[in-house]
């Protein structure tokens, strides 16, 4: 099943402290605690059982050794968090300046090998539509097929391995203009094994943070970009039945972005995406971060947290806890995707 308002968002966060920037730098702080953590995702979790996702990065470059364990580069052995009924959203970026698209797929069987058991959704790729970032995917050759391979390369270790429960994916950030081929290109690119083999596409999206967004207008601006998001990107690529999931939106407290403000931008996005969720197939909602970088530095990047970085809750965090309680996936529930494959 898809879920949906009526039957519940599958929400996430992802745990660690570690923040790319947009100059390709990353923001940093204190080291994660460990026992803070499980804690932190505990509360906000709910009950034992209900799905709840912990996002999880680790990467693929030139350097990478195949045949060997693959850690996760942040956070540090996200393994651990996978208790309580909760599962792994595992994106594995692709950093191959060389353009080895061969070694990346099996990076992938291999991630699919060391976590499939403990892992619901695995994303091929970050942001591989910027190309700006050497932090993301899109600065490197041949990331497109990476894409498209790297799909099917999953989805059939994961049937081999009978992980029926593992789902498998790519994001983007929002498309516009020109930029709306992106998805057409890949579709186009990996022809009807593509399709079958995809289960749902992920939208990053920062509403109020890089261009700012008035208070009065932030929810009709949610729901025009997701329904742009459903209309002009993922129909005319041949997805508009395919599930679409927030896999990363948060808004930054500091200097002129006060708390209260974090806990408004989280409940009124979240509120649109539950409104919507049936209608437009939006299937879940992760969050970006659970703490901060470095809550002592003003930096855009470094305070996205819903706590501090020493862990204290801001509001946000508990305006996040209730909506997971209004509007998650019931606990036990064996939450899918609604789509065909052969």
């Amino acid at each position: 099943m898809t879920p949906t308002a009526q039957d519940g968002l599958l929400f996430g966060i992802y745990p660690g402290s570690v923040a790319g920037d947009d100059a390709g730098g990353l923001a940093e702080g204190p080291p994660d605690d460990p026992g803070r953590v499980l804690s932190a995702l505990d509360r906000l979790q709910g009950p034992p059982g209900r799905p709840f996702l912990v996002r999880a990065y680790t990467a693929f470059d030139d350097t990478t050794r195949l045949r060997t364990p693959h850690a996760t580069a942040t956070p540090a052995d996200a393994r651990r968090y996978a208790v309580r009924g909760r599962r792994l959203d595992l994106v594995a970026q692709y950093r191959s300046g060389a353009g080895d698209v061969d070694g990346y797929c099996a990076f992938l069987r291999e991630l699919v090998e060391q976590y499939g058991a403990v892992t619901s959704t695995l994303q091929v790729t970050e942001e591989p539509n910027v190309t700006s970032v050497p932090t993301l995917d899109g600065a490197y050759p041949e990331v497109r097929e990476a894409i498209v391979r790297g799909v099917s390369a999953v989805t059939a270790r994961a049937r081999e391995l009978g992980y029926t429960h593992l789902r498998t994916g790519f994001n983007t950030t929002p498309l516009f203009g020109p930029a709306t081929s992106f998805v057409t290109d890949l579709t186009r690119r990996g022809g009807d094994g593509f399709l079958a083999d995809l289960d749902y596409v992920g939208l990053d999206f920062f509403p109020d943070v890089f261009q700012p967004v008035a208070t009065s207008e932030l929810a009709g601006a949610v729901e025009g970009l997701l329904r742009h998001h459903r209309d002009a990107v993922l129909t005319p690529a041949g997805l508009g039945h395919v599930p679409l999931h927030i896999t990363e939106h948060g808004w930054p407290t500091g200097p002129g972005r006060p708390p209260h403000r974090q806990a408004d931008v989280v409940g009124t996005v979240v509120r649109v995406i539950a409104a919507r969720a049936k209608e437009l197939r939006l299937s879940g909602y992760t969050h970006f971060a659970l703490r901060d970088a470095d809550s002592a530095k003003p930096g855009l990047f470094h305070q996205f947290g819903l706590t501090t970085d020493d862990y204290a809750p801001k509001p946000a965090y508990d305006t996040l806890k209730v909506l997971v309680d209004r509007f998650g996936v019931d606990v036990d529930v064996d939450v899918d995707v609604d789509v065909d494959r052969p």
